[in-house]
């Protein structure tokens, strides 16, 4: 495989698990730009090479997260990261809401109710309806996946 490959390669995963260093060019560490092993792209690798040079090298906090591109509270939260959760607590956490959000409660009850008075709706229908009577948009998909969970709609 050429270099390039293997390259193009390493970037779409490290995009794809969020690894994916937003900031390369800030990382002035001489491993990461004499050796090839070192990659600035990979932002795991980097966060661990940071805590290393402060707790096996003794380098100070302000020169270690100035030379891998961070701030003094990035360094402490990747810190407790990795004291808390291992390597997996250096990976970034994936975005956005946790929990649904918008097919609750009200609405949630709002959808049973059109589906109680009408029988079988399409998604798209009842996701106009809640827009309507509500003022919230919600994805025909974010339904469905609420609705799944709930035997009464299946």
């Amino acid at each position: 495989m050429s270099e390039k490959k293997r390259k193009d390669k390493k970037m779409k995963a490290l995009l794809e698990q969020s690894s994916l260093n937003p900031k390369p060019e800030l990382v002035t560490d001489t491993l990461f730009r004499e050796e090839e092993f070192f990659d600035p792209m990979d932002l795991v690798q980097v966060k661990y090479e940071m805590l290393r040079r402060v707790g096996i090298d003794k380098q100070s906090v302000t020169e270690a997260a100035q030379s891998f591109g961070f701030s003094r509270p990035s360094f402490y939260k990747a810190k407790n990261a990795l004291e808390q959760d291992g390597l997996m607590g250096l990976s970034p956490k994936k975005r956005g809401p946790r929990t649904r959000h918008k097919v609750v409660g009200e609405v949630l009850s709002f959808i049973k109710g059109l589906f109680d008075k009408e029988g079988s709706l399409p998604m798209v229908e009842v996701a106009d309806r809640v827009k309507e009577h509500f003022g919230v948009t919600i994805h025909p998909r974010t339904i469905e996946r609420a609705l799944k969970g709930k035997k009464k709609f299946q």
